[in-house]
């Protein structure tokens, strides 16, 4: 099946793609982690094809951002179409090299189609706004440019959506642009941009002189160390858009920062559910599991914390065991399967050393855990069964206040709201929150100024699960980054305020007479 897969995409027509059999220690190997054999080698890109590549995205970008903002938007619903037609079998590939369930992959397909589809209707909102000037027979206006080539830099566990969230985006705001994919996931990044190039091959709106148009979508596979370091410093790129760890992040920021770029970062959660003792239970346990469990715990917005009411939490605690119990654990292409694996050995090594410091602060485990880690010891793939730990009431173990990139569920108990609150707050991440109850009041002050404080803030649903239309991202040591729907486009524009003097004077502002 694999093969067939591999074939129907055409990936081998890729000359960095050549059969796993071959490889050497300079290569990325792309590996399926539900049996953690070798899927295909990845010959390296060096620095200089990197620069062959920002320069050729640099040539188009001169053109293409030339034409009206509807073509351009005409030509990203083109590859939305194309996405729609290749969803069973990039969906499948997202399942293969990443580990997500088999409705996780198609799902993750859909997305990008839906942001396509949300950038076509965007190429006709560029929205400036007018303003009255103070002068007499002057006008004023705002309006919006391309950046320019940006640079994307994407991590494992969404490998084809977060491209998807800035590329469908900055296309049709005017930019071209430079991927770089996590070297745990180049297979997708390679069929998605193959996808991509196609298209612009096909089309007959952009034909620009002696530019290839394929050139606005740009891909390079590299280290962090050759491929990334250079990206990040590259004053020919004046955004950078990085996903990854809180720790690269701040990498990534600082050397941007330097040259006084801009950056667009989204960074790690520790993302905390609050129910309070009215909470319809039911509703919440499905919440809670697909958040802690969804994706095997290796998203960005998977549920982390679990705070609740000190009524209810002996009953959710016992639901929420039986409900893990139920999780069908496997190979992520087969339907009933609900918790693929871990995406490697170190994934699992370090979900191992977080429940073994929990234990030490005195944390109990009650299901899963460093046993359930052993039940697939002789398995070939990155398997481990979802834990849920109870934390000891009054206490906040070291452990809890970072993120762990796996299925692990720490559930609090509180008291009283306000306390609940504080210590949904008490960590440096702030991505996705939630609280789930029939109170309006209790409802509002979650989400009131003082409530939440992270970029996203739920009501009655779980952290993860987010839809393209409202803006992605986090505060605090999340980046402060903003992808996806609402006004997040500008962070692909540069902003320029115009004043136009249609009279015969010349009056000066705030009435200042001169000379």
């Amino acid at each position: 099946m694999t093969e067939i897969l591999l074939n129907e995409l055409n990936l081998f027509s890729d000359p960095r793609v050549i059969d796993p059999s071959a490889a050497d220690d300079s290569m990325a190997i792309s590996e399926n982690p539900a049996t953690s054999k070798p899927l295909a080698a990845i010959k390296l890109q060096s620095e200089s094809e990197y620069n062959e590549i920002v320069e050729r995205a640099v040539d188009a970008q001169r053109q293409w951002h030339q034409i009206p903002a509807p073509m351009r938007g005409e030509i990203v619903r083109l590859l939305g179409n194309a996405m729609r037609h290749q969803k069973k079998a990039l969906g499948e590939l997202v399942s293969l090299e990443s580990g997500k369930i088999k409705a996780e992959g198609e799902g993750e397909i859909q997305e990008c189609i839906d942001i396509a589809d949300f950038a076509v209707g965007l190429s006709r909102q560029l929205y400036g706004l007018t303003m009255h000037s103070e002068r007499p027979q002057h006008r004023m206006y705002e309006q919006w440019h391309p950046l320019g080539t940006i640079g994307i830099i994407s991590a494992f566990n969404f490998p084809a959506a977060v491209w998807a969230w800035n590329a469908m985006i900055a296309a049709v705001c005017g930019n071209a642009m430079v991927w770089k994919p996590s070297l745990a996931s180049p297979l997708v990044a390679i069929a998605m941009t193959k996808l991509v190039h196609d298209v612009m091959r096909e089309q007959d709106i952009f034909k620009p002189d002696g530019i290839d148009p394929c050139d606005i979508f740009g891909l390079i596979i590299g280290t962090d160390d050759e491929v990334g370091s250079a990206m990040i410093s590259d004053r020919r790129l004046p955004l950078i858009s990085a996903t990854g760890s809180c720790r690269m992040g701040k990498v990534v920021g600082q050397v941007v920062a330097q040259r006084l770029g801009r950056s667009l970062l989204e960074l790690g959660g520790n993302n905390a559910i609050i129910v309070m003792p009215d909470a319809d239970l039911e509703m919440t346990v499905r919440g809670v599991v697909f958040g802690a469990v969804g994706t095997a715990g290796q998203r960005c917005t998977s549920t982390r914390r679990l705070i609740c009411h000190s009524d209810i939490v002996n009953e959710l605690s016992d639901r929420l065991v039986s409900a893990y119990k139920q999780v069908c654990i496997g190979d992520p292409l087969d339907s009933s399967t609900l918790m693929g694996p871990l995406i490697s050995q170190q994934a699992i090594d370090e979900m191992h050393a977080s429940l073994f410091q929990a234990q030490a602060e005195g944390c109990k485990v009650l299901c899963g855990g460093r046993e359930g880690i052993q039940r697939f010891a002789d398995s070939p793939g990155y398997f481990v069964e979802p834990t849920i730990v109870r934390v000891p009431a009054g206490s906040t173990p070291l452990v809890t206040r970072e993120e762990t990139f796996a299925p692990i569920l720490y559930i609090f108990e509180f008291e009283n709201l306000e306390k609940a609150i504080e210590q949904h707050n008490s960590v440096s991440q702030g991505l996705s929150s939630a609280i789930f109850t029939d109170s309006v009041r209790s409802a509002e002050r979650f989400l009131s100024v003082d409530g939440s404080d992270c970029g996203i803030a739920n009501v009655n649903i779980g952290t993860s699960g987010a839809e393209i239309g409202g803006a992605f991202g986090g505060e605090k040591d999340t980046g402060g980054g903003r992808e996806s729907g609402s006004d997040a486009w500008k962070a692909y524009m540069r902003r320029q305020t115009c004043t136009i003097n249609w009279g015969t004077d010349l009056p000066l502002a705030q009435g200042i007479t001169f000379g």
